[in-house]
């Protein structure tokens, strides 16, 4: 029997992919207010891109969850292990529906991606093939498999920009910084958190391949490197002193999962403190527009 709508959305893992989507339009909105206060504001004329924002969440939320169900299926033995409620372990989607269905998702959003310009097509494009390379092969390569996600998911803000081309990328370029330093961390955090499944199934992951203890201090200095370089958005004029006051909690959300890193060993509850630090972050952008 085939799986209905509402577990397809749980393979996809929706809610991440509504968070994507609406970080990416943060993007957008973001790269407008700076590129239309500028002396290029002639270029776009006073009017926010409704339309082609509304493209850029379709995009990432598509790409966005045609990535989470073609690594499942390529996770399949782990997630029997580490998450078995997952819809191909257990039982609910078969493996070539999600294959199948992911590839769906990646053609109808890089397609979408190219009806907005060029810059975002190809944007949509390298990112749907990284995303296919990741779960197939980066996944199991020590710390360019952590790099990866970390791009992969600070690109959305340069994805929300790229609608005004080469410009709205340049102007977002810190933001997609700390985002990817935030998302390099968070993910090596969950890679100690994963290791009993990994190591059954003979993955290699960095915490594997140089110990948790190495691994999470690792971590921690990249995690603390995003906390030290918040600031700059609102030094450079790219967001206001809303976003200053908002990011410090975000930063004291990051310094506590650095806490139980290093203090407690619970790579579990610093993973979810840092997803909750995140957050914070991605309100602080909004709030400092």
């Amino acid at each position: 029997m085939s799986a209905g709508i509402r577990t397809y959305l749980e393979l996809m893992r929706y809610r991440n992919c509504l968070m994507a989507g609406f970080a990416a339009v943060i993007g957008t909105l973001i790269a407008f207010n700076i590129l239309t206060s500028g002396p290029s504001n002639s270029n776009f004329e006073g009017y926010f891109p409704f339309l082609d924002a509304g493209l850029v969440f379709l995009v990432v939320f598509l790409v966005s969850g045609a990535g989470n169900a073609i690594n499942d299926y390529f996770d399949i033995r782990i997630d029997s292990i580490n998450r078995p409620e997952r819809p191909i372990p257990s039982g609910r989607v078969q493996a070539k529906e999600a294959l199948y269905f992911s590839y769906f998702l990646f053609a109808l959003g890089t397609l979408l991606a190219f009806s907005i310009n060029y810059v975002c097509g190809l944007i949509a494009l390298f990112n749907s093939l990284l995303l296919v390379l990741y779960a197939k092969t980066l996944k199991g390569t020590p710390l360019l498999g952590n790099l990866s996600i970390g791009y992969l998911t600070g690109s959305v803000f340069l994805f929300g920009a790229s609608i005004f081309g080469f410009g709205g990328i340049k102007v977002l370029s810190v933001l997609f910084l700390l985002a990817a330093l935030a998302i390099t961390a968070r993910e090596i955090v969950k890679d100690i958190e994963d290791m009993e499944g990994d190591r059954r199934e003979g993955a290699d992951t960095l915490p594997i391949r140089i110990g948790a203890k190495k691994a999470g201090n690792l971590a921690v200095l990249i995690g603390l490197l995003a906390v030290l370089l918040s600031p700059l958005p609102y030094f450079m004029s790219i967001l206001g002193l809303s976003y200053l006051y908002l990011v410090f909690l975000a930063d004291l959300g990051f310094f506590a999962a650095i806490l139980q890193l290093l203090l407690r060993n619970n790579p579990t509850k610093s993973s979810k403190m840092l997803k909750i630090a995140m957050f914070f972050a991605l309100i602080a952008f909004i709030a400092g527009v």
